[in-house]
């Protein structure tokens, strides 16, 4: 079985901006024991010819082509607000008001 020691998970620790207590830092040393087993077990596997993914489906991004097309003008596009300033529309503040 692997194993770290707790000088060495304190360590990772710190790189890692976590405080540990030392119960924690014993506690740690034999669990990275057994997930460096596993990952070990993992790299035993013979993976020649399997190809590399992140997904197990294709994924493909579908692009359609950017085309500009007649829009509302300013004034079109505020004509129903019921409050606008500075060609744009006026809502009431709801954050940050003093009383």
């Amino acid at each position: 079985m692997s194993s770290l020691s707790r000088d060495e998970v304190a360590k990772l620790a710190a790189l890692a901006r976590i405080e540990m207590s030392e119960a924690e830092l014993v506690s740690l040393s034999s669990q990275f024991g057994s997930i460096l087993d596993a990952v070990a077990r993992v790299q035993e596997l013979n993976l020649d010819g399997v190809k590399a993914t992140s997904h197990p489906q294709p994924l493909e991004n579908i692009f359609r082509e950017d085309v500009v097309l007649p829009s509302l003008t300013p004034d079109q596009a505020l004509s129903g607000a019921p409050a606008q300033e500075d060609q744009r529309f006026r809502v009431p503040q709801i954050l940050g008001e003093a009383e």
